[in-house]
Formats: C-alpha cells, sequence, structure tokens
C-alpha cells in the first residue's frame, strides 16, 4: 500500500517541484522565444504547459487517494480527514482547508493554462500571445511555489495518528459544499486569462482593441462562474448556517465580492472600448484591480487576519500572497505609466444622453461601491495594526451605504438599454421609455395593492420594473426579428443577465424590508400560529451515527408536511451545529430553526419561525444570468462565427493596427 510505504508526501511534493519547473521554464521559454524569434523555442511552450497540468493533476490526485484510504502520515490529512466521514465529504476535504485549497487553485489555474495555450497554439509566435503565455506561467509558478512551503498539503503529521476529526462540521452536512468553492475558485483564477493579456498588451505596446477581443469569451466565463459561485456560497448559508439570510457583509464574502464588482465594471466598459476606442487606461486598471483584488481576497481568507466563519486558520501564506499582490501592483502601476501615451482614447463622448455616458456612470458607480466595501472590509484591519484595538464594521455601515448605490444602479439599467451609441433625441427616448415606463407603474400599482411599503423596497420594485420592461423590450425586439436565435449574442444574452439581476434585486429588497420572525415554545399535540400559518410539534427524536449525534424536532407546517430542524453535535470535535428546515414556495420561505437547550424525552421544543418573501426569486435569478452569460459568450446571427483561435484574433489585430 502506498501509504504504508511512506512515499505518499514524498511523491506529491515532487509532482508540485516538477510542476513548479514546468512553469518557470515555460514563462522562459516564452519570452526568450519571441525576443529572438526562435519557433522551436516557442513550441516548447505547450509541452511544459502540458507538464505543469500534468503535475497539478497528479498532485491532487495523490491528495484525494491519501484522503480516500486516510493515510494519517500526512498532517493535512490527520487536521480534515476522518474514518467516520462519508465518503462525499471526506472527497470535498480535499478543498476544505487552507493547504487543499491553494492545491485546487494550482489544479485549476494550470488547466487555464493549458487550455490558453492549445487555443493560441496557431499564434504563440506572436508577441502578444507569447507574453501573456509567460504571465500566466509566472503566476503558475507562484502558485506551485506557494503550495510547495508555505502550503503544503503533503507535510508529514505525528507519528502513531490513526485518525482524526474530519472537516469543520459546516463543511459536511450540505450538497453544496462539492460545488461551492470548485465553481469559486473557477471564476477567481479565471480573471488570470484577461489579466494576462492586459499585461501582455502593455509590455508589447499593443494596447488597442485587439487584446480585447481576444479575451471577450474568457472574460465573460470567468466572470460568469464567480457570479454563480457567490450564489452557491449565498445559498449555502441560508440552508446551513441557521440564520435565514443570504449575505452577511461577512469579510470573507466581501473578499469575493470585490473581484465580482470590478469584473462587472469591466465587462460593460468593455464594449465602449471595443465600440468607440474609449476608456483604455480604465479598463486596463480595471483587470489589474481585478486580479489583484482575487490575490488580496486570497490573503484575506487565508493568512488568518480575519474572524470568520468563512476563513481559515492563520498560517504563514500571507507574507506570500500580500508580497505578490504587491508586486502585481507596482509592476502593472509602472506598465500602464509606461504606455501612458498609446493609451490615450481617440473618442469622447458625444453627449450625456448616449449609451456610452451611461457606461461611464455605471463604472462610476461600480468604483463608488467597491470603495465602500473595500473601505468596511480592511478599515478594521488598519485600525488593529496602527492603534491595537478591534473595530467591528457590521451590516448597518453597508446597507446605509451599498443600498443608494444599488437603488442608482437599477436607474441606470433602467436607461441604458434604451439609450443609442453617440447621441439620444428626444423623440428617440419616447419610444423607447414608453413601455418600460408603463410596466414601472404596473410594479409599483401592484407593489403597493400588495401591501409594499417603505421608500427603498417601493423604489427597488419600481425601478426593477421599469428597467426589466427595457431588457425585455429588447429581447421581444430579437425575438421578433430573428426567432429564438436571436437570443444568442451579447447584447441580448447580457438583457438575459439583466433580468437576473432585477429578480435577485427585488427578491433582497422584499425579503430584508419584510422578513418576520417569532420563537415559539411548542407542545407536541398542541397546534400554534404565526404570520396566518400553523405549526404543530409532533415529537423529538435523535439520530445517531458514528460520527455525530442529532436531535430532531418534528414540526408540522399547515397541518400537511413534516418539517425537522435539529442540532447536531460532531461527537469527535465535541461542536454543536444547527441545521434549519425550510418550506420553499414561489411567495414565501418558511424557515425552522431549533433552539437550544433541547431534549429527546421532552414533549417541548423551542421553534424559531422565519417567513422570508421571495427568497426563491433569488435562485431563479441567478439561473437567468447563468443562462444569459452563456448566451452571451455566442456571437448572434449578425455576428457571423469564427475560429476563435485564428479568425478573431486576426480581424482583432486589423482593429488594433
Amino acid at each position: 500500500m502506498l501509504a504504508s510505504a511512506g512515499i505518499t508526501g514524498t511523491i506529491g511534493r515532487a509532482l508540485l517541484l516538477v510542476g513548479f519547473i514546468g512553469a518557470v521554464f515555460g514563462a522562459f521559454a516564452a519570452i526568450t522565444g519571441v525576443r529572438n524569434n526562435e519557433p522551436r523555442v516557442i513550441r516548447l511552450v505547450s509541452r511544459f504547459a502540458v507538464l505543469a497540468f500534468a503535475a497539478a493533476v497528479g498532485a491532487f490526485a495523490v491528495m484525494e487517494y491519501a484522503m480516500i484510504t486516510r493515510d494519517f502520515s500526512l498532517a493535512y490529512v490527520q487536521k480534515v480527514g476522518s474514518w467516520s466521514t462519508p465518503a462525499l465529504y471526506n472527497f470535498a476535504a480535499v478543498w476544505s482547508a487552507l493547504e487543499g485549497s491553494i492545491l485546487m487553485w494550482v489544479l485549476i489555474l494550470s488547466g487555464y493554462t493549458l487550455a490558453v495555450c492549445f487555443w493560441m497554439r496557431k499564434r504563440l509566435n506572436e508577441s502578444l500571445a507569447a507574453w501573456a503565455m509567460a504571465v500566466m506561467m509566472i503566476v503558475l509558478a507562484f502558485f506551485f511555489l506557494v503550495s510547495f512551503f508555505p502550503a503544503n498539503p503533503f507535510a508529514l503529521g505525528a507519528p502513531g495518528v490513526l485518525d482524526g476529526p474530519g472537516p469543520n462540521p459546516l463543511l459536511q452536512n450540505h450538497i453544496l459544499v462539492m460545488f461551492h468553492p470548485p465553481i469559486l475558485y473557477l471564476g477567481y483564477v479565471g480573471v488570470t486569462v484577461p489579466f494576462a493579456f492586459a499585461i501582455a498588451a502593455l509590455v508589447t505596446g499593443r494596447v488597442g482593441e485587439g487584446w480585447l477581443i481576444a479575451t471577450r469569451r474568457w472574460s465573460l466565463f470567468a466572470w460568469g462562474f464567480l457570479t454563480f459561485g457567490i450564489a452557491l456560497g449565498s445559498w449555502w448559508s441560508y440552508e446551513v448556517l441557521g440564520w435565514s439570510g443570504v449575505w452577511a457583509w461577512d469579510p470573507v464574502e466581501n473578499a469575493s465580492l470585490l473581484p465580482w464588482i470590478t469584473g462587472t465594471a469591466y465587462i460593460h466598459s468593455v464594449l465602449v472600448q471595443e465600440r468607440r476606442g474609449m476608456l483604455r487606461v480604465w479598463n486596463i486598471s480595471l483587470l489589474v484591480a481585478t486580479f489583484s483584488l482575487t490575490i488580496l481576497g486570497t490573503f484575506l481568507t487565508r493568512s488568518g487576519v480575519l474572524n470568520s466563519v468563512h476563513a481559515f486558520s492563520e498560517s504563514g501564506i500571507g507574507t506570500w500572497f500580500l508580497s505578490f499582490f504587491t508586486v502585481v501592483l507596482v509592476v502593472s502601476v509602472f506598465l500602464i505609466g509606461w504606455r501612458g501615451d498609446k493609451l490615450r482614447s481617440p473618442g469622447i463622448i458625444d453627449s450625456p444622453l448616449s449609451r456610452e455616458a451611461a457606461f461611464l456612470a455605471n463604472n462610476v458607480l461600480f468604483a463608488v461601491f467597491a470603495f465602500v466595501v473595500l473601505l468596511g472590509t480592511v478599515f478594521p484591519l488598519i485600525i488593529e495594526a496602527l492603534q491595537n484595538r478591534q473595530i467591528a464594521v457590521g451590516a448597518p455601515f453597508f446597507d446605509r451605504l451599498t443600498v443608494p448605490i444599488g437603488i442608482a444602479l437599477l436607474t441606470l439599467m433602467s436607461i441604458a438599454p434604451v439609450l443609442p451609441w453617440r447621441k439620444a433625441s428626444a423623440e428617440t427616448l419616447q419610444t423607447r421609455l414608453f413601455w418600460p415606463m408603463w410596466s414601472g407603474i404596473a410594479a409599483l400599482v401592484a407593489s403597493l395593492a400588495l401591501g409594499a411599503y417603505g421608500l427603498a423596497p417601493l423604489l427597488t420594485f419600481t425601478l426593477g420594473g421599469v428597467s426589466g420592461g427595457a431588457a425585455l423590450r429588447q429581447v421581444v425586439l430579437a425575438t421578433r426579428r430573428q426567432g429564438l436565435r436571436g437570443l444568442v449574442g451579447r447584447a441580448n444574452g447580457g438583457m438575459i443577465v439583466h433580468l437576473g439581476v432585477i429578480l435577485i434585486a427585488v427578491a433582497l429588497g422584499a425579503s430584508n424590508s419584510y422578513s418576520k420572525s417569532q420563537e415559539l415554545s411548542l407542545v407536541a399535540g398542541v397546534p400554534a400560529t404565526f404570520a396566518g400559518h400553523s405549526f404543530e410539534l409532533s415529537d423529538v427524536i435523535e439520530v445517531r451515527d458514528d460520527r455525530s449525534v442529532s436531535v430532531k424536532a418534528r414540526v408540522i407546517v399547515d397541518g400537511v408536511k413534516t418539517y425537522e430542524p435539529a442540532i447536531t453535535k460532531y461527537t469527535r470535535i465535541g461542536m454543536n451545529v444547527g441545521t434549519p428546515s425550510v418550506k420553499a414556495s414561489l411567495t414565501s420561505d418558511i424557515y425552522l430553526t431549533l433552539e437550544p437547550p433541547v431534549r429527546q424525552d421532552s414533549n417541548t421544543a423551542r421553534i424559531k419561525v422565519f417567513i422570508k418573501p421571495m427568497i426563491t426569486w433569488l435562485w431563479i435569478g441567478t439561473m437567468l444570468m447563468a443562462i444569459g452569460t452563456f448566451l452571451a459568450a455566442f456571437p448572434g446571427r449578425r455576428r457571423r462565427p469564427t475560429d476563435a483561435t485564428s479568425a478573431e484574433v486576426l480581424v482583432a489585430e486589423k482593429i488594433q493596427n
């Protein structure tokens, strides 16, 4: 057996070293090959990319093998492995802590690097592609190095250990742990691709629109994965943590939100550069900020500087990521300054009533949004470092500042889709805003009829109606002209994404403004009522297995179905975890939690009931965003499909030159 031979860690570390060497030599081959115009050296880049990817796959497979076979000779398996952990969560335990999460990052980044190398294989002898590959290889080498030294998953543990505690109990009681981290990482790591091309454009001086067009789909899919990963994290929080919310402005949640904000701004503003040649410095700066924020987020999450349910324990990895973050910023700012003359935009905004002006206003709002979130996240750290005292920046700070920004963004979403490029006439706006305005009025009337109140939610519902009407107007016009084929393409796929965002905004407005809660002391067989619903305790049961003891209260809701909120004690860790039970519907969720103390032999239970309006529409909106992102990644009928590895890049270069 591999484990008994004591060589699992040696093989794993050897594979990490091979991957690091492959990445370093790949970067060297790309730079020297293109500088010296040596095609034979350039061809080595793809081979080194294959070597690095194979090494990453091998290292990850060795780690999974060690986890599955419970090889407790490794310190990481001692920390997160257990004989009693179910197979599904034991598989996911590989990325449940610091070292394994960095190893998964290495795996995904090496996959992206190989995919980009294959995509650009016919153009690696050109400077833009070669330098982009060099940047990706350098970033990959850094992560291999981090995994080899400070975040080594293959370090040997204490001798004689025969079992471990298993993963954090919060990471072994819901299926989403299988999907949320990998999908989020696909978004985090995917940002490296457009960032690499942006740096390559600065190095080579080819800073026109060519690299934008060449990386459009990579940017879109990275943003889509990041969006979906954040949404799955909100769903996990709702289903697991037992507080009935989906977003708590937790510092680690904010760390994932920050690159999403700047990435969203980039997805919008890049349209202006492609169409009008404007915002060149801004777009490159947004990409640098997005990539840098993924590194900063990794530092915040994994260095131990933050106390969070999502954060990993303190480690020496922080210095590595903070240093890398600094290097990225310094090099990027230097390159932007160096190419300042070439980055001057040839176009100007002709009118404030134009689509490019709306996109500029959109970017300003996203920049303010990012600043508010970043300030609220790092300000406590700055105060602690400077004054040696701890302060907390909570949800009220973020809500007070971000709600107005969100309403302003909804306002822009209402207007921007109907604005033409360059300049809009009063007649054009009047015609195009007719149906969106009526849909907003209808949304307001319906909201008031259903009992809605409060300025912020009513504004949200009204603007949701207007912006939804504007998006639907464009989708209807496109499908009327081209049938269902009209849904494909960046413009109309983007409108479907907008519809998903609107549903999420309306759902958040309703759930945050009109949620109700009540703690009920239930006695078996005696119904209680709250908010028009009945709740009856059937009994209290205890369920035991090898890893935990669960006490479940069986509650009959509305006399129809039984729900089982529970408190589970994980015996090896000694940690109690509450598990909510949710009755979901399109109108509102009934969210039940069991409050301690509770005993199996008791015929009473304290149940906290939350009524959460429209929560289900959050997940529907997320699916719409995913569908819209997919549709936006492919050309519509009016644009002839091209081979992304050749013709699209050639067209881009003609535009650039």
